[in-house]
């Protein structure tokens, strides 16, 4: 695999292989070794690859620095994750022009529901707290937080995910191997224990502000939705906001006071059309349709490996009466009661994986069929 990744790195180091080249010449040729491997003809003969990048493929040479690449990621302990792994984020791979591979420091996790929560870096007090107790509120939903690990709105984002013991995700506009800012060094490693720092860029490359917009369209890309919570007229966040317009994501925006300037950008979006966000059920009864569409996604995959493996449904001694009906929502509702019972003991009773039974759970809550309560236990609203 190692041998096979110096293949990938250095396709993106040619000069005119960009994202929509790589993919290109992935779809043409099968993998970037066969790239390397063919003829400077067959390559001329690919769409968009002219005479010039056929011949900068063929006469790379830069093969070290490659290995030198995947060493300096092992021993920084940062995965290097193809567009081709199972771990790469899916939603990612729905935009126009996704990076072939990121760097990862952490752990993707493939059942992550994300919502981004970004804003200005020169935040205000009313900015920070919102942030904290939205993301906060949104991690014991068992919500993922995406944002960018600048200073203000997005180092609050994050800490609010952490605060409520849940997964957060910094994407970065410069190299896995450097803190930017510096003084987010300890919320860069908090992050990293729980939840992923990831970036395309290779290991040195400085914070350079054309890095940020690039970075953008990737904290979007892998969000069911774009949070903006403080804003100028010319804020980098009303970027990411149109980008993931552009998208298809949906965007929402916390309201400030009209004598605000952070406050100017995010009541210009909900002037556009964007969501008003007083709390996280704004927020969530928006992208449910999308995470039960993907559950749907995931449930019918699941059961035609069942149907090809001829596998019978295994229900656990342990909790009696548990009928597995193909609707999951009246099998949790069965053994949801006015007793509190938890995340984990729904899914030692189901067998449900955390993410889909998380989805679920978000679904029926917003029905108003039961509550959460502290400490991420559930019981059934009285009829």
């Amino acid at each position: 695999m190692q041998d096979d990744l110096k293949y990938w790195l250095a396709l993106r180091q040619i000069e005119g292989v960009g994202n929509v080249n790589f993919k290109t010449l992935l779809d043409a040729v099968g993998s970037p070794q066969e790239v390397f491997r063919s003829s400077a003809h067959t390559l001329r003969m690919i769409t968009g690859i002219g005479p010039k990048t056929a011949a900068a493929i063929k006469a790379f040479t830069g093969w070290r620095e490659m290995e030198k690449e995947i060493e300096r990621a092992g021993r920084l302990n940062v995965s290097i994750i193809t567009c081709r792994d199972p771990l790469y984020p899916q939603d990612l791979l729905n935009i126009y022009d996704f990076p072939p591979f990121l760097y990862v420091r952490g752990q993707l996790d493939g059942n992550d529901i994300n919502i981004a929560v970004v804003g200005s870096r020169m935040a205000s007090t009313y900015g920070t707290f919102s942030t904290e107790r939205l993301c906060r509120e949104l991690a014991l939903k068992g919500i993922t937080t995406v944002s960018g690990l600048a200073r203000g709105i997005d180092a609050a984002a994050h800490r609010g995910a952490l605060a409520g013991k849940g997964r957060t995700i910094a994407v970065l506009g410069c190299g896995a191997d450097i803190v930017y800012p510096p003084e987010n060094e300890k919320l860069f490693e908090e992050i990293a224990a729980h939840g992923a720092i990831i970036t395309e860029f290779p290991f040195g490359t400085p914070p350079n502000g054309p890095n940020f917009p690039a970075r953008n369209r990737i904290i979007s890309g892998i969000s069911l939705g774009v949070v903006v919570v403080e804003a100028g007229y010319k804020s980098g966040s009303l970027i990411t906001a149109r980008i993931a317009l552009e998208q298809g994501r949906e965007v929402f925006a916390v309201p400030g006071s009209i004598d605000a300037a952070g406050s100017k950008g995010t009541n210009k979006l909900l002037k556009e059309g964007a969501k008003l966000v007083e709390n996280t059920d704004d927020i969530l009864e928006e992208v449910i349709p999308r995470i039960k569409s993907r559950l749907r996604m995931k449930a019918a995959s699941a059961e035609t490996m069942h149907q090809q493996k001829g596998a019978e449904t295994k229900i656990p001694p342990s909790v009696p009466g548990t009928v597995i009906n193909g609707n999951e929502e009246n099998t949790l509702l069965q053994l949801i009661s006015a007793k509190p019972v938890s995340v984990d003991g729904l899914i030692a009773a189901t067998g449900f994986k955390a993410g889909e039974i998380q989805g679920f759970l978000l679904n029926m809550e917003l029905r108003g069929l039961i509550r959460q309560l502290p400490g991420k236990l559930y019981i059934r609203k009285k009829e």
